[in-house]
């Protein structure tokens, strides 16, 4: 058992790789910018050259931060739905969430045969696929919210969400059937994920959603800490299984929804920062695995987008390819070195 000075030590080791992760990722990108000059930019001071002020302060600073909230913010959830459902195979998006997101985009984007030519071109722009991935998420929510009202069986719910996914992936099926080839290649692109897409309005949007998941999320320590002994232990510690479990899906959903809304589809992080993070320090105490995991996901976010943008160069990988080269090696590693999954 790791004392409390240890994990103090472990936590202040992690804060100071976060700000070398957030301050290398705004230093790398297609302009090279001086690293002086960059923390010139940071504090607001007058640069060598006024684009470089420019190109830090609203582009790489909001995609620095939206990589820090969405690395954290999936791997948050990933964890709670781990949790919940006691699978490790278990991420953000089991429940249907990201899957209803990519419904409404994909109505959006690939409904011209339903909505005609004009009205889809005045529909297609930034907010509406950011509006329509949230009425998605939204919708499955609710479904997922009603059925876990009624049934008492979590793992019950668990194969609805999966139900959710396979029939709002039939209808998207169908709709990129008939969908021209630059629609579906539009909408390929936003399956891709993007974290630079945001500027600063936009990001405080998705910070305030953001900060109730969270909130919600740290509400539900001592229910997860319960759940991991069996709803049975957790019931004769008078914990209400219901309410537990349906702020849990809130807190999930507000998370991994609002993260697909405005970042799109991002794989691999919800389901293995939470085991990387449980393999690194050994435990199981929710205490100390949702702040760890939020610092190890944003962390991860932020090299993996360092990496995505190719420094010096015009070219930017897609961030889905990225995390997923990156993190599952990583994963693999970890188990098969540990011998044993910490659950």
């Amino acid at each position: 058992m790791i004392d409390a000075k240890t994990y103090s030590k472990s936590f202040i080791i992690i804060i100071l790789v976060l700000v070398g992760c957030f301050v290398l990722n705004i230093s790398l990108g297609s302009v090279h910018i001086p690293l002086q000059d960059v923390f010139k930019s940071i504090i607001g001071s007058s640069t060598e050259q006024d684009t470089w002020l420019y190109i830090i302060q609203n582009y790489r600073l909001p995609k620095a931060f939206t990589a820090i909230l969405v690395g954290s913010g999936l791997g948050i959830s990933g964890l709670l739905m781990q949790t919940l459902f006691r699978n490790p195979l278990a991420g953000p998006f089991v429940l249907g969430i990201s899957s209803g997101a990519s419904l409404g985009v994909a109505l959006i984007i690939l409904g011209s045969s339903v909505f005609g030519g004009l009205l889809t071109t005045l529909l297609v722009s930034k907010w509406s696929i950011v509006i329509a991935a949230s009425f998605g998420s939204f919708l499955v929510l609710i479904s997922v919210m009603v059925v876990s009202l009624k049934i008492r069986d979590t793992m019950a719910i668990l194969i609805i969400g999966l139900m959710f996914s396979s029939i709002t992936a039939a209808i998207v099926s169908v709709l990129s059937y008939f969908g021209s080839a630059q629609q579906l290649q539009q909408y390929v692109f936003w399956g891709f994920g993007s974290l630079g897409n945001l500027s600063w309005n936009e990001l405080g949007i998705f910070f305030i959603i953001y900060c109730f998941g969270i909130v919600l999320s740290i509400f539900s320590i001592k229910s997860l800490n319960s759940l991991l002994l069996g709803e049975n232990y957790a019931k004769s510690l008078g914990l209400n299984i219901k309410r537990s479990r349906l702020l849990i899906i809130i807190a999930t959903s507000l998370l991994a929804g609002t993260i697909t809304a405005f970042a799109g589809p991002i794989a691999f992080i919800g389901l293995a920062i939470p085991h990387m993070t449980r393999q690194l320090f050994n435990t199981s105490n929710h205490k100390v695995l949702l702040p760890a995991v939020f610092l190890f996901g944003a962390i991860i976010m932020l090299i993996c987008d360092s990496i995505a943008q190719i420094p010096n160069s015009d070219y930017t990988l897609p961030i889905n390819a990225i995390t997923s080269l990156i993190g599952a090696p990583v994963v693999i590693w970890l188990l098969v070195r540990k011998r044993k999954m910490i659950f």
